[in-house]
């Protein structure tokens, strides 16, 4: 059953997640789908439109809107598949790679309720 409690309990977290998410935008400059696809470039070296919105949870719509913030950046940059051109291929640009390494998550402070939730 799902009651009120746990529903200000979802509130709460929801509200935790947006000040980990503002305090990221003032630091970097990203919204924190922005830093998941840019962690995930990194680890996956390219990944199709398709790819990005299973990885992110988001739809396609969203997603597209994920990579075209982070082109404009110029933090990515697309590519097509040499098989079938229908397909794009995302990576990250030297500059990408710049703004990930030069990213200090140290200096994030994660909200307590995500530190409780993350442990």
């Amino acid at each position: 059953m799902f009651d009120r409690k746990k529903l200000c309990r979802v509130r709460d977290i929801y509200r935790a997640i947006t000040e980990l998410e503002n305090e990221m935008e003032a630091a970097y400059g990203l919204n924190l789908n922005e830093a998941m696809l840019l962690c995930n470039l990194s680890d996956k070296g390219s990944m199709t439109a398709g790819e990005v919105g299973e990885c992110l949870g988001l739809t396609q719509s969203n997603a597209s809107k994920v990579i075209r913030s982070l082109e404009k950046k110029e933090l990515l940059k697309r590519s097509l598949d040499k098989t079938d051109k229908r397909i794009m291929h995302f990576r990250l640009t030297k500059t990408g790679e710049e703004k990930l390494d030069g990213m200090d998550c140290q200096s994030i402070t994660l909200p307590p309720l995500l530190e409780y939730c993350v442990e």
